[in-house]
């Protein structure tokens, strides 16, 4: 019976029954070493099973912080013996497929962990990923994790209800003393609970010393009691035969619970055999126990720390070279070999590296990190180690592990790098780490590095530079100068052939100079079937760039499909913001606000803040397209804040559109038409040169209004010869729009709506709504009724409300009555329109789970909720309602 924890086990009961009625929840049972985690973990296990919940467990082992998955592993694979073999390790894929394996099972469980302060890091973020989204699932999972500076961030990042432990309160330590110690002298007694202090690990511990012992094995220390008790283990342990010692040291360093693999390591070790019988005293003294599968668990995770701490570093070495030698998989065998290194040691880096190198090409991304970490920590020359942090940051960063990325970059020695690695780690911290930005400053220094990595003949670390700085490039304003030397330096590398970085860079760098020809390049590319995730995503952001953002989605819809899969989650968020960007500039708010709250969420959970700050840019867009002022504008002012803060000037051209549209929607045209016009003004901060083509509609729909056409056409006599050049299919459509609006007449309102606007609904829309309301102050109403009929529906359908409104008013001037329909979908939240449209599309409730990273009975529940929000009644009414719709 466990003392003096009624009201923990009290909380414990109520999660489980919870999750008996499919509310699922997490809980952390947390406090200092020995203060009863592991039996009340072991108490959670027996209320499970009293409830006919199914029950698995695992426990963090220290050995195995090293080896990703270790611990969900030894977990998971009580269900499925191939658990963990899904295509792309990353944490949130796997976390998907645990997700998915939970909702086959046919009754509720408890997921129980001990010690998960000692989980391997991408465990822990597969528990954390599942945690967070168990409210529909019949599931409880409970972890014990022991205080500490790296429990308090794990915790606080993952943001999990804690169940904390004090020590217990006098007369209950007195009542287990009594039960473990029975017939200790009163003074005696009183000197075990004054120095364990409320612990029960130290009452039980120490009160058995004193009662072996007497009093002078508990003369005054200032050690902490965890040390004291560790040392009383140690003190079990040293009375043992010589034998059980080595096997003991073996079982608490390997990585495994093999008993097997423990007594042919120990063997080894010994230099003669050691067999299972040597395990017995032991087990007899109730150190470890041995189940019917021959796994080996100890009785205290003190006890594994006390092993280690007595045991020599050569010890410990030793012990990992036998170990190496008798484990049969060859991750783990250099695993061990790693551990047991006494110092650098560059053949064994080597083949860490490869291992990584192996890894990340079959997307095993938390593996390859690992190892190319430890491969660093093992390289005799500075220069190979700076180069392997470099690259194990940029996995890092491909998976969105920001906490990682930071403490890698801030291990790095910058004086020892190549001048090419130099290059990367100067834009590492500032892309990355999104502080420290320098705008244009840098940006020559950072293309004369790129040129020297081309002249000692590295093509493929100069191509990767010359990517990983092109998106700079765009938003730093840089001068002509520059910008043309970067030109320069790209198309003098030989890439392979069939390699579209250069293509790439330049789109984004030299969108106008080489704009016709990368347009044309990435175009050709949609056709190939060869291109991998990483090629979709760049040749997406370079159409974007170049302003042909229905080609961008191409890319981007086959990239973000695939890096779902793979839970690539660092690029996912990326290509979202790419795609709500595109969206934003085109007009679409509803598939702005999706793709900008997903990857918002993401970046939150991630802890990315650059991609946060960009989604919100975009989510703030959409907000003013829908007519939602208020958001808006916080948007606007926090963000700009924050570029304010960070030096980020030139993007603070995207607050201004936000303010602009926002201002344009209220039918505030002269202050619309102010804000828009810093974009243009090269003397102004805000000022950018490509953003400026996306507003030019914009700029020339609050100019018709406030009388600012002069102006006008002052921008278009400017960007007319840039279109010409650049061939730019935003900056063309936008400037059709502007000069009918200047024209003012039929011939070229006719002629602008004629053009292909199959790309530009929102555009298109513009255009009828404003040659409508022309023809209808013409006297002409019948001719512009169809025109404000068709602007109004796309409007509608874009969810770009105001607009949506004027032409509906136009309408009604003209005679005819045209209500606002009522569109169920805004009663949605946005991850509810993500499920409404994924089910819509045919996809099945584990395939949606997948897309999303979320359980399956989740996703079931949400449809629940969704069916009666829109009024309809099953998967097939929810289609045909969505059918036509522009997602």
């Amino acid at each position: 019976m466990i003392v003096g924890r009624a009201a923990q086990i009290q909380a414990l009961t109520a999660v489980l029954d919870e999750a008996t009625q499919h509310r699922g929840s997490a809980l952390v049972v947390r406090g200092e070493a020995g203060i009863g985690k592991s039996a009340l973990w072991g108490e959670a296990c027996a209320l499970a099973e009293v409830r006919g919940m199914r029950v698995l467990t695992t426990v963090g082992v220290q050995a195995e912080v090293q080896l990703p998955y270790a611990g969900v592993g030894h977990l998971f694979r009580q269900l499925r013996p191939e658990f963990g073999t899904v295509e792309g390790e990353s944490p949130f894929r796997v976390g998907v497929e645990v997700l998915d394996l939970l909702g086959g099972l046919d009754k509720p469980v408890l997921l129980a962990v001990e010690d998960a302060h000692w989980l391997d890091r991408a465990s822990w973020e597969v528990m954390a990923f599942v945690a967070r989204r168990l409210e529909s699932d019949p599931v409880v999972l409970v972890l014990t994790a022991r205080d500490g500076e790296d429990v308090d961030r794990l915790l606080t990042a993952a943001a999990l209800p804690e169940l904390r432990l004090e020590p217990l309160e006098a007369d209950h330590a007195g009542t287990l003393l009594d039960q473990v110690a029975p017939g200790l002298s009163p003074a005696l007694r009183e000197r075990v609970l004054a120095v364990s202090a409320g612990n029960p690990l130290g009452v039980v511990e120490l009160g058995g010393l004193a009662a072996r012992s007497g009093g002078g094995a508990l003369l005054p220390s200032r050690l902490p009691l965890s040390t004291r008790v560790e040392r009383t283990f140690a003190g079990l342990v040293g009375e043992l035969p010589a034998a059980t010692r080595a096997l003991l040291l073996v079982a608490a360093l390997d990585d495994g619970d093999d008993l097997d693999e423990v007594l042919a390591a120990a063997s080894t070790l010994e230099d003669r055999p050691v067999t299972a019988d040597d395990m017995e005293p032991a087990a007899v003294s109730r150190l470890v126990s041995v189940d019917e599968q021959y796994r080996l668990r100890f009785r205290h995770p003190l006890l594994r720390s006390a092993l280690r701490q007595s045991a020599s570093a050569a010890q410990r070495r030793r012990a990992h070279a036998c170990l190496a030698a008798v484990v049969a998989d060859d991750d783990r065998r250099v695993w061990h070999r790693a551990a047991a290194a006494a110092g650098p040691d560059e053949a064994l880096a080597t083949d860490l590296a490869a291992m990584a190198t192996r890894a990340r090409y079959v997307q095993a991304a938390s593996t390859a990190l690992t190892a190319m970490e430890r491969a660093a920590q093992l390289s005799e020359d500075p220069r190979e180690r700076g180069s392997r942090l470099l690259w194990a940051t940029m996995t890092a960063d491909e998976q969105g592990d920001g906490e990682t990325v930071r403490r890698l970059l801030d291990l790095v020695d910058e004086t020892r790098l190549r001048p090419a690695d130099l290059a990367r780690y100067s834009w590492y911290r500032e892309a990355l780490l999104g502080n420290g930005w320098t705008g244009s400053a840098r940006l020559g220094v950072y293309l004369e590095l790129i040129d020297s990595i081309r002249h000692v003949g590295d093509i493929e670390l100069a191509l990767e530079a010359l990517t990983n700085i092109c998106l700079r490039f765009y938003w730093s304003n840089p001068d002509d100068r520059t910008r043309l030397r970067f030109v320069e330096v790209a198309e003098q590398i030989d890439a392979p052939e069939g390699d579209i970085r250069v293509l790439c860079a330049l789109a984004q760098v030299a969108p106008v100079e080489r704009g016709a020809s990368c347009l044309e390049g990435v175009t050709a590319s949609q056709y190939r079937l060869d291109l991998t995730p990483r090629q979709h995503h760049d040749l997406g952001f370079a159409a974007s760039a170049l302003g042909a953002y229905a080609l961008s989605n191409t890319f981007l819809k086959a990239t973000t499909d695939t890096l779902r899969t793979q839970g690539r989650i660092g690029m996912l968020m990326q290509s979202l913001t790419s795609v709500a960007y595109n969206a934003a500039a085109a007009g679409d708010a509803r598939a702005a606000v999706s793709a900008a709250t997903e990857c918002t969420a993401l970046a939150t959970e991630t802890g990315a803040p650059v991609w946060a700050l960009q989604a919100r840019l975009q989510l703030g867009m959409a907000e003013a397209l829908r007519g939602n002022g208020e958001t808006a504008a916080e948007i606007a002012d926090v963000s700009e804040k924050t570029m304010f803060t960070a030096g980020m000037h030139a993007m603070l051209s995207l607050t201004q559109r936000i303010r602009g549209i926002n201002a344009l929607a209220s039918r505030r045209f002269e202050e619309a038409f102010g804000h828009l016009h810093r974009v243009f003004d090269p003397g102004d901060v805000a000022y950018h040169p490509y953003l400026r083509f996306t507003l030019i509609g914009h700029l020339a729909e609050a100019a018709a209004h406030c009388g600012a056409l002069d102006e006008v056409r002052a921008v278009v006599a400017e960007l007319t010869p840039i279109a010409e050049r650049s061939r730019s299919p935003v900056l063309i459509t936008g400037l059709g729009y502007a000069e009918a609006v200047l024209a003012d007449d039929a011939a070229t309102y006719e002629a602008a709506i004629a053009a292909d606007l199959r790309d530009w609904p929102f555009e298109r829309a513009r255009l009828q709504l404003t040659y409508g309301g022309w023809l209808r102050r013409q006297r002409q109403a019948a001719e512009s009724r169809p025109l404000l009929r068709a602007a109004a529906a796309a409007f509608d359908a874009l969810g770009a409300a105001p607009w949506a409104e004027r032409a509906r008013a136009e309408l009604r001037a003209t005679g005819e009555s045209r209500r606002k329909p009522i569109d169920a979908l805004d009663a949605l939240t946005p991850q509810e329109q993500q499920i409404a449209r994924l089910a819509a599309d045919g996809l099945s409730n584990r395939e949606i789970a997948e897309r999303l990273f979320l359980s399956p009975r989740t996703v079931t529940t949400h449809l629940y909720r969704i069916y009666p929000k829109v009024g309809v009644k099953s998967r097939s009414e929810l289609a045909a309602m969505m059918a036509g719709r522009p997602f």
